[in-house]
């Protein structure tokens, strides 16, 4: 995947210099319009990718947008704004110690708002459920959706109670679907060509895997969500347990809102 590309006319992607296991080659930043510029997601404070995203921006850069404030996500978003005087735009984020408490957006977004400029219009899609102040941005004139940490392709992202939420990310990823659009450019990653089919596999995939998690509850009810991680996740290794713990808990609290499930003393029933 190369560092920097030209994806459609007055859009580019800078891939952050972070690749690990849980961003892949690195965070996506996009650069949109070529006069008046709009960032998305600047990554993480990284100096020299700072830098880069001012070099390769063709204009002035107006507008910063962050998809939501994980670390990988919005840190660089401070210090992009203090080099350029741009408009912050996202949501504040929530509580949580994998939150990004120095973002600070001079405009907060809702569902459905609009930044409209010269070259361009993106809608604000709240999508919560990777985050509950997560934000998907749809760019009209390509009928293209941002996608952050929402639809990657191929993966399924960490939902990690209880700021994440897998009812909500299930919502959010039909809503998604149902935009029709003819690209997703995900946080992570390649741009996905064919927005049904990595969307309805995410759904898919998440819905076996409750479907496990259900009928481990059922089979061995009165346990805890950590005694239920090897019934439920037969592979993944033992040192990956607390990690499978975490999404485990996602999919049975949803197994609870569904009406399903339920708590008695910290186990779980059918």
């Amino acid at each position: 995947m190369p560092p920097f590309a030209e994806l459609a006319a007055g859009v580019r992607r800078i891939v952050a210099p972070n690749p690990s296991m849980m961003t892949g080659p690195g965070t996506n930043t996009y650069l949109m319009g070529e006069t008046a510029v709009a960032v998305v997601d600047p990554g993480p404070a990284i100096p020299e990718h700072i830098e880069n995203i001012i070099e390769k921006s063709t204009g002035s850069i107006n507008w910063i947008l962050a998809t939501h404030t994980h670390p990988d996500h919005s840190p660089g978003v401070r210090q992009l704004a203090a080099a350029t005087g741009a408009e912050v735009l996202g949501i504040p984020a929530p509580e949580g110690a994998q939150q990004d408490k120095t973002f600070a957006p001079t405009r907060i977004l809702a569902d459905g708002d609009v930044l409209e400029t010269d070259e361009f219009r993106l809608e604000a899609v709240h999508t919560p459920g990777h985050a509950s102040n997560h934000l998907c941005f749809r760019h009209a004139e390509l009928n293209w959706l941002f996608t952050g940490d929402h639809v990657i392709d191929g993966s399924t992202v960490v939902i990690n109670p209880p700021d994440g939420n897998m009812k909500h990310y299930i919502e959010s990823l039909r809503k998604c679907r149902d935009l029709d659009c003819a690209a997703l450019a995900p946080g992570h990653g390649e741009v996905i060509e064919d927005p049904v089919r990595a969307i309805d596999w995410i759904i898919d995939h998440r819905l076996e895997r409750e479907a496990k998690v259900l009928a481990a509850v059922e089979a061995n009810p009165g346990l805890t969500t950590r005694e239920l991680v090897p019934h439920v996740y037969t592979d993944v290794a033992p040192h990956l347990y607390r990690l499978a713990e975490r999404s485990l808990l996602a999919h049975i609290l949803k197994l609870e809102a569904d009406g399903v499930a339920h708590r008695v003393n910290g186990t779980w029933r059918a």
